[in-house]
């Protein structure tokens, strides 16, 4: 009796042993895929990214982010009709030129500037500020604006995932700057200063 005591307490020793290095093996291969999965490279919500264009002799760059739509209501949703948006996601919009612009009848000196909007159901307000260096519209002051002009939404008939700026070309003293995303695009013209 003594002998089969023995046996079955050794088997549940062995047994208990067994399975406790399956969970042990089975646990560490878990850790293992989840250690893959959170060094996977994810992609940026909000991608940075640039255009630019050549007007004759004047060069015009135009810095943002550019966030999707993911399925949001954008202007009137996620960004309040009626309030200042960086034109962009995280750090504000800038534009550069290299050469004096005019743009709603006034000049914009060459230099860098923050693009600064402020979205509307009927009508947008359009800023190019001084302070171009800021994250978001945290540091943005009315006062520092150079040109503010009113522009008319175009609704799209496809709409644009991610926000998309253009710097396109009429002819060598004149050209055209747009900004679009979902389901709206604003636009204005500017003519090199000679």
């Amino acid at each position: 009796m003594k002998k089969l005591i023995t046996i079955f307490c050794l088997s549940a020793i062995f047994f208990g042993c067994k399975e406790q290095t399956n969970n042990s093996e089975e646990h560490h291969h878990q850790e293992v895929n989840k250690t893959e999965e959170d060094t996977a490279v994810k992609k940026p919500l909000s991608p940075h990214t640039s255009t630019m264009a050549m007007i004759g002799d004047a060069h015009i760059h135009i810095d943002y982010s550019s966030p999707g739509v993911r399925g949001r209501i954008i202007f009137g949703g996620l960004l309040a009709y009626d309030q200042v948006w960086q034109a962009g996601a995280h750090m504000a919009t800038w534009i550069e030129t290299n050469k004096d612009l005019i743009i709603d009848s006034k000049t914009l000196p060459a230099g860098k500037y923050g693009f600064f909007t402020i979205p509307s159901k009927y009508e947008w307000t359009v800023m190019i500020n001084k302070n171009w260096n800021q994250h978001g519209k945290d540091e943005y002051d009315e006062k520092d604006d150079v040109i503010r002009f009113k522009v008319k939404p175009i609704i799209l008939e496809e709409p644009i995932e991610h926000l998309e700026y253009n710097v396109d070309k009429k002819d060598n003293q004149n050209g055209n700057i747009s900004l679009a995303w979902s389901k709206l695009k604003i636009e204005f013209p500017f003519k090199i200063k000679r």
